[in-house]
């Protein structure tokens, strides 16, 4: 389902008219950031652009796809055609990812870092939904965590009318790749043990830096929700996992099989909490509870 040839979707108009009425957004504060759905999606002006591709960047667990969906159905009681997308949903599919742990390195299996995403179909589905219509409806893909692969495209979205607003959600949005000199030494454990000579993370890098130049430019503006450290990224997906855990599901992580699982993202996610505030056009800062503490743009 690649397009190795998929043209880069037309960048939309200026950052500067994306503008965020500051007095607006006060009233979030000490709230969930997807209340701020409302004085956000004024702030992007879409009475003067035909149409905004607006990325939503920030860690495992900071609400991204619940603030992705308070925007879309804000858009849609204001009549505007809107969508919402997941990087996620663009993981290549258990079978690729063996295929690369083979021919590259074996953590690779395990999806989530750059390199296990299909960028190709990310990008044809963009232009796709450029030119959604009726006659010309655009797919769009659904990846099953429970079975660890993509739906099948006959179970994919048809979209048929072309979103004005579209929101793109990811946990590395926007993040640069790494100076070669900041590879060298490994992080944490798994590095130190399953990556020692580097090969891992240097290609995971390399395919960063392929996001940052075909994708990173699509995205005006993009917005980050910048949880308070590495520490609250943690609790936050263990919270997540307890109901599995308690429910017994058959995919749910036990501490130790999490915390293994959290370090393949350890390094970029760190990466993020230090260099993405300065990129973001809009800036969203947590406290630990995940509740707005203050709200930036960028001049």
């Amino acid at each position: 389902m690649t397009n190795p040839r998929a043209r880069r979707v037309k960048r939309p108009p200026d950052r500067d008219q994306h503008r965020p009425p500051d007095s607006s957004w006060h009233s979030g504060h000490g709230r969930p950031p997807a209340l701020l759905a409302e004085p956000l999606l004024a702030a992007l002006s879409l009475r003067l652009v035909p149409r905004v591709l607006l990325g939503i960047s920030g860690a495992p667990g900071s609400g991204k796809s619940t603030l992705a969906q308070a925007l879309v159905a804000a858009a849609q009681r204001h009549g505007v055609a809107a969508l919402a997308l997941s990087l996620d949903d663009f993981y290549h599919g258990r079978a690729e990812r063996l295929r690369l742990a083979r021919a590259v390195h074996p953590l690779l299996a395990t999806r989530g870092v750059p390199g296990t995403h299909d960028l190709d179909l990310l990008l044809a589905t963009l232009d796709a939904l450029n030119a959604a219509s009726p006659r010309r409806p655009a797919p769009v893909p659904r990846f099953d965590k429970g079975r660890d692969t993509r739906h099948p495209p006959s179970r994919w979205r048809r979209i048929t009318r072309s979103p004005q607003l579209l929101v793109l959600e990811g946990w590395c949005l926007g993040l640069p790749a790494q100076p070669a000199q900041a590879l060298r030494r490994p992080l944490n454990a798994l590095e130190r043990n399953e990556d020692a000579d580097g090969h891992w993370r240097c290609w995971v890098n390399a395919r960063l830096a392929e996001y940052a130049r075909r994708l990173w430019p699509c995205l005006n503006p993009l917005l980050l929700l910048q949880a308070p450290g590495w520490t609250a990224v943690c609790r936050w997906r263990d919270e997540a996992e307890r109901p599995l855990r308690r429910a017994a599901a058959p995919r749910a992580l036990d501490r130790t099989a999490l915390r293994r699982f959290l370090q393949h993202y350890e390094r970029l996610t760190r990466h993020a909490l230090n260099c993405l505030p300065a990129r973001a056009d809009w800036l969203i800062v947590l406290d630990g509870q995940r509740r707005v503490h203050a709200v930036r743009r960028r001049r």
